[in-house]
């Protein structure tokens, strides 16, 4: 029918943004009058957001669990204030 479909390893974006969308985004591409110096800062930008949210998704650290030490610290003088 349509025969197969073969990958690539190029991307071709081609969107629309209008400043009501996203603005600050909008105001960041629009101070690049070049479509390749935009494409550059969309690349970046991207790759910024992507390194925040992969490391903003690691589980945070478990809780460390009440050690001898403080258990006896505890019972000895009671909460902290």
């Amino acid at each position: 029918m349509w025969g197969r479909l073969v990958m690539s390893d190029t991307i071709r974006l081609n969107f629309v943004l209008d400043r009501a969308d996203d603005p600050r985004l909008y105001d960041e591409l629009a101070r690049f009058s070049k479509g390749s110096k935009r494409v550059n800062r969309l690349r970046i930008l991207a790759h910024d957001g992507l390194q925040h949210v992969l490391i903003d998704t690691s589980p945070p650290p478990a809780a460390a669990a009440p050690n001898d030490l403080q258990a006896a610290s505890l019972e000895l003088f009671g909460p902290s204030l």
